[in-house]
């Protein structure tokens, strides 16, 4: 929940105007927020004016948040005055008392400690945010121990304004080629905690500060102590910079999701985006739509193509029963274990009707048994089976969708279509027994397993097991091209 201190007109080039929002309406703002739903952090940012940072301290001493984290936005990084003068007083006197993580840069470290005694304007310099009096990491410390003297808690100086030469600590110039930041952390009972990381010649450094101050507060409401949540923030900024999009001619922004990421399905619509894609969509057509299924469908296959076929169906589904236990043993998800073991019951049932079938044709079990597996039928068997040996439960899943899937989808398809014969069609009870409640519940259950799962994979992992799912649906298609169709 944001509470809104100022307008600002402002590109990558600068800051061109503020509009400083009512303060009272600032702490109605903040009043609506939390007597609420509430708040574990409090974050303040871009403060404007003293009757702003007055009101804030009223509304943090009233709902007495867990933290509060305040980043002293005082200058823009491209050199805009954001908090008058006359402000920084009155944030050390109602504010800091009250903050629990304070996150000066090195320029707004002088103006606080300038504005808070005389003795104070020599610890940094007054032009351009650069430490002509800071020698060494030891000086920033003391830096820090200063402004905590005056109420916070922690007080981490950021040191992206002054870097150091890796090598020997000392103050980097122009030429040093290797060069550090250190974040320091100052805290109770003399703690000090030193952050470093690479420094990046770049321009995307637009928002570092809010952004590491939110990623604390962040830290801190998720249970973090504050060292580890300060030097998270740091490596979240640090990345952000590295990643960033490189926008606009002046300082652009960090990239804030460089650790998330978006699946590019919604959560339960993962096959019917699976269906969808143009690497999947022709595949998955010419498997569904195949001359071998059309045929199957008018009633013009050749019958002994269709006996040789169902023989190697029968064969493949032994493997495929194989392929679901072990989907069951690879597994520690009770849940899972059931629908995987429950899908093997599935397959004796069709197993059953597949020998009603030959039988009807006078092929009897021990004939089916003692049939060759054709090469398509060992390949897409052992496809499969290598892919439950070799790679995890769900790739497995994948490997074995498009049989699952797709002799749904056939039967649907077939039970729709208008050249369908189904008086006198030899094959229609197999259309039939696709579509039956117990085929229908299968593919219910395979669904929903793959479904459940894919919602937790990152998108990379998707990609991979697309493909994987793309070479079964060509094995499919290899199948069908056994036996001729006509």
């Amino acid at each position: 929940m944001t509470a809104t201190t100022a307008l600002t007109v402002q590109n990558t080039t600068g800051v061109k105007g503020i509009h400083v929002v009512p303060a009272d309406f600032v702490e109605r703002q903040i009043e609506a927020c939390l007597e609420d739903v509430g708040v574990d952090v409090i974050t303040t940012g871009m403060l404007a004016a003293a009757e702003t940072i007055e009101a804030v301290a009223r509304q943090v001493r009233k709902h007495r948040a867990r933290a509060l984290v305040v980043d002293p936005v005082m200058v823009s990084t491209s050199g805009a005055q954001l908090l008058p003068h006359e402000a920084i007083r009155n944030l050390s006197q109602h504010l800091l008392p009250l903050t629990t993580v304070l996150t000066p840069n090195i320029p707004e470290a002088k103006l606080i400690l300038s504005e808070n005694g005389p003795g104070d304007k020599g610890v940094v310099s007054e032009h351009s945010g650069k430490g002509e009096d800071i020698r060494s990491v030891a000086d920033i410390e003391a830096v820090g121990r200063r402004i905590q003297s005056l109420g916070p808690e922690w007080v981490l100086v950021k040191g992206g304004h002054l870097p150091f030469a890796a090598a020997d600590m000392t103050i980097a110039d122009a030429g040093t080629p290797h060069k550090v930041v250190v974040d320091t952390l100052v805290g109770p009972d003399g703690f000090v905690m030193r952050v470093e990381s690479p420094w990046q010649e770049t321009t995307s450094t637009h928002g570092t500060g809010c952004s590491l101050a939110a990623a604390i507060s962040s830290g801190l409401a998720v249970g973090k102590d504050v060292p580890a949540a300060v030097r998270a923030a740091c490596r979240y900024v640090e990345a952000g910079i590295r990643e960033a999009p490189q926008l606009g001619s002046g300082h652009g922004p960090l990239d804030h999701f460089h650790s998330t990421f978006n699946l590019p399905f919604s959560p339960g619509y993962f096959i019917e985006y699976l269906l969808d894609r143009p690497d999947v969509r022709d595949v998955w057509k010419n498997f569904v739509y195949h001359p071998f299924v059309m045929a199957l469908g008018d009633g013009t296959l050749p019958l002994e193509s269709f006996k040789g076929y169902i023989i190697q169906d029968y064969l493949y589904l032994i493997h495929f029963a194989r392929a679901n236990a072990l989907a069951a043993y690879k597994t520690t998800d009770i849940t899972d274990i059931t629908r995987s073991s429950g899908s093997v019951g599935h397959i004796m049932h069709e197993l059953k009707l597949h020998i009603s079938y030959c039988e009807s044709f006078g092929i009897s079990v021990a004939e089916m048994r003692s049939t060759e597996e054709k090469q398509a039928c060992t390949a897409y068997t052992r496809y499969v089976l290598d892919i439950g040996q070799s790679e995890d439960w769900l790739a497995l899943q994948m490997a074995i969708a498009p049989c699952l899937l797709g002799y749904g989808a056939v039967a649907k398809m077939l039970h729709a279509h208008p050249s369908t014969r189904r008086d006198g069609n030899t094959f229609w009870p197999w259309i039939e027994n696709y579509i039956a409640d117990d085929y229908t519940a299968a593919v219910k259950l395979g669904s929903d397993l793959i479904e459940d799962n894919m919602r937790r994979q990152s998108p990379s992992r998707v990609e991979e097991l697309v493909k994987i799912f793309i070479h079964a649906l060509k094995m499919e298609i290899g199948f069908w091209e056994m036996f001729p169709h006509k």
